[in-house]
């Protein structure tokens, strides 16, 4: 009797410890869990993650994403190890800690990296701007440009016709990049061609246009701060209406029309207007510069445009950049004594000769010119690939040139 009650007290203790031992498991698993140092934190982040609870002296792994980190516990159940956010994680990442049937899982905050900052505006005397095809409110081009360059543009030009509101909010967006917006106006209809009678030079002076003209001066000078104002660029070519010689334009036309706008604009009190004269470069059949210049008193910088197309037309050829603008720099400083210059368009081909050549040689050019004050890199893929970044070559080249006009 006594050994089977002592029989049935050691199967109850021995029933027991096995019932507990089968619930320990569960029992660990319901108090594991993990912490993390730090909780927040952009993709590629270092962060150490402790745990308690799990299974002692035994290994695990720590689950993020699809990557794996493997732990060893300690005879208390507990582990620290450090991990790795995978780059490209976003958003709430969960984080998983298991020793075989005990896990816990906390959440890390991934947080996007902040984005670079393109680099600063230079001081050098010799300004470097740019076009691109999205104007001021690209962003992403001039950033691209800007590290291109190794410098942010100074300069950022824009191109608006006669049927555009002033554009403040690019000018905004020009301005809160640390840089001059520089807005070519053109007086015709985009895709209206040459021959646009709406728009002949005679009607501009005559006052056809004067409320309009108004409304921009009147923008300028609410706006305040300084913009320059390239109206009716290339005149002395003849693919603009604006031209003498197409459109019913007769000569003396172009330099009255000038006038005519610039009294209108400078009588809304917009004084932060600069007014930029910019011709083409000249060329055989051109339109003389003299019977085209309104007067200094009405121009405050002088300009040319000019291209080197290489041979990427049938009709172009190789041009340095000291035979592309020393003729027409010469015929500027005629004109007007003592204005600044700038090279308001240009860019090269990559056919027919070394763009990276012809970059260093540009820049090297204008930097010692002391009248030269800047000049804007066209910088589209048009007629021909006229960016920057054409080849790595030319990209290279342009950056080595701005930094050694710094020097």
């Amino acid at each position: 009797m006594f050994r089977t009650i002592r029989t049935l007290f050691v199967a109850l203790i021995i029933g027991a410890g096995l019932a507990l031992s089968i619930v320990q498991p569960a029992s660990a698993a319901a108090s594991a869990q993990i912490t993390l140092n730090p909780t927040s934190g952009p993709a590629g982040s270092a962060v150490t993650v402790a745990g308690t609870g799990f299974k002692a002296t035994t290994t695990g792994t720590v689950i993020v994403g699809s990557t794996t980190f493997a732990f060893q516990t300690t005879s208390t159940g507990t582990f620290s190890t450090g991990i790795t956010i995978p780059a490209g994680s976003t958003g709430n990442l969960t984080i998983t800690a298991k020793t075989s049937s005990i896990k816990a899982s906390a959440t890390f905050v991934v947080q996007a990296a902040p984005a670079p900052q393109p680099p600063a505006v230079s001081t050098a005397a010799l300004r470097f701007g740019v076009a691109t095809p999205g104007g001021p409110l690209a962003s992403t081009e001039l950033d691209e440009v800007a590290t291109l360059a190794g410098e942010s543009p100074s300069m950022v030009m824009s191109y608006k016709d006669f049927l555009q509101s002033p554009p403040i909010t690019e000018m905004d967006a020009v301005r809160s990049r640390g840089a001059t917006p520089l807005v070519t106006w053109e007086p015709w209809a985009w895709g209206g061609g040459v021959d646009q009678p709406a728009y002949a030079l005679a009607r501009i002076t005559a006052g056809d246009f004067d409320a309009y003209i108004t409304q921009w001066g009147q923008s300028f000078a609410a706006w305040g701060k300084p913009v320059m104002l390239r109206f009716a660029h290339e005149m002395n070519g003849n693919w603009y209406p604006w031209a003498e010689g197409v459109n019913g334009n007769q000569p003396g036309d172009y330099a009255a029309a000038w006038r005519h706008v610039h009294d209108v604009v400078a009588a809304t009190g917009a004084t932060n207007v600069q007014w930029v004269w910019s011709p083409n470069v000249p060329y055989w059949g051109s339109t003389d510069l003299a019977g085209l210049f309104p007067g200094a008193g009405y121009v405050d910088i002088v300009a040319l445009d000019g291209y080197n197309w290489g041979t990427s037309q049938t009709w172009s050829s190789w041009i340095s950049p000291v035979d592309l603008f020393a003729p027409g720099i010469s015929q500027l400083r005629s004109l007007a004594p003592g204005k600044p210059v700038l090279i308001a368009e240009t860019a090269s081909s990559e056919l027919g000769g070394s763009k990276p050549s012809w970059n260093t040689d540009l820049v090297s050019y204008l930097a010692a010119q002391s009248d030269v004050m800047g000049f804007v890199w066209f910088d589209m893929q048009k007629e021909t690939d006229w960016r920057i970044n054409s080849s790595d070559s030319s990209a290279a080249a342009f950056k080595s040139a701005l930094l050694a006009r710094r020097s």
